[in-house]
């Protein structure tokens, strides 16, 4: 299956975000094809993300989100998105975010925004990868592993969902292991595919967007696992949290350092980092997920 237009699969990601506004403080959002039938977890955390930031002035960009997957999304219907405006302070603005559904909650969002100031400033070193010009495309990888996953179609899916991201594993993908415990930890380079708006909150949400593609891939890595798509797991996402530290910009390269420090009682850690490539530390994300092995 050939790849769909770069320019009509970011423009087609760029309209999900683009929230219907009815009424102050609510917003209602769609939702496109999933890899499994309820709504993806980065698209419903990307789209809180932007309800909150419409409420914001615009000189004060996200520093924090913390937010809770509470049910599977519908992605047959309309999400409603009600921001509760927590506080504006002078520096600091606090906004609550709650996705509804069908008359229930399916997702809650708390975020925090912060007008830019000077401070100490160090970081951890950025680790070693190699060049994303020099690693294959999804389009180049994906069909090496066509008889690892249980449906022959899987590909063409994966490719189809993940259109508008340039997305290169560094490491062996979760599906190239099978049976073969190796070490927790991943490495991918994104970027949308096409340019972007001057817009930091779009930058954000989009980076938002993608982090909830991968970050449980260190999970399965570690008992030598493949993931949903060969059948040997199941499993979603609980709850995300991420830390905004510094500017980067979403159509340019992003290397997104993955590991888990710990499986237990039917859920993973995932803790990671995204570093800019002149190795910038941008943004940290940790996350909990189901995952199960399947009964017999």
């Amino acid at each position: 299956m050939a790849e769909l237009d770069d320019n009509e699969a970011l423009a087609d990601l760029l309209d999900l975000l683009d929230l219907e506004q009815i009424e102050e403080n609510i917003f209602r959002g769609t939702s496109r094809q999933s890899l499994v039938p309820r709504v993806f977890g980065g698209q419903v955390a990307a789209q809180a993300l932007v309800a909150a930031g419409r409420t914001v002035p615009a000189d004060r960009s996200a520093h924090s989100l913390h937010s809770y997957f509470l049910r599977a999304g519908d992605p047959g219907a309309p999400i409603v998105y009600s921001v509760d405006r927590i506080r504006d302070g002078r520096s600091f603005t606090t906004r609550r975010v709650v996705a509804v559904q069908h008359g229930q909650p399916i997702f809650h969002l708390s975020a925090s925004f912060q007008t830019y100031e000077e401070g100490l400033d160090h970081q951890a070193p950025m680790p070693q990868a190699p060049d994303p010009e020099s690693l294959p495309t999804a389009a180049e990888s994906l069909p090496l592993y066509r008889d690892v996953f249980r449906d022959p179609g899987t590909v063409e899916r994966l490719l189809a969902a993940r259109s508008a991201v340039d997305l290169r594993y560094a490491t062996t993908p979760p599906w190239g292991s099978v049976g073969e415990p190796v070490e927790p930890r991943s490495q991918v380079w994104f970027r949308t595919r096409g340019k972007l708006a001057d817009d930091p909150l779009l930058h954000t949400c989009l980076a938002t967007y993608v982090s909830d593609m991968t970050l449980l891939d260190s999970v399965l890595l570690a008992h030598g696992r493949g993931g949903w798509a060969v059948g040997d797991v199941v499993g979603a996402s609980l709850d995300h949290a991420m830390w905004f530290h510094r500017p980067f910009r979403a159509d340019e390269w992003l290397l997104y350092d993955q590991e888990s420090p710990s499986a237990a009682a039917g859920r993973g850690l995932g803790q990671a980092r995204i570093w800019t490539q002149d190795g910038r530390l941008a943004v940290t994300v940790i996350q909990e997920g189901v995952v199960r092995v399947p009964r017999a």
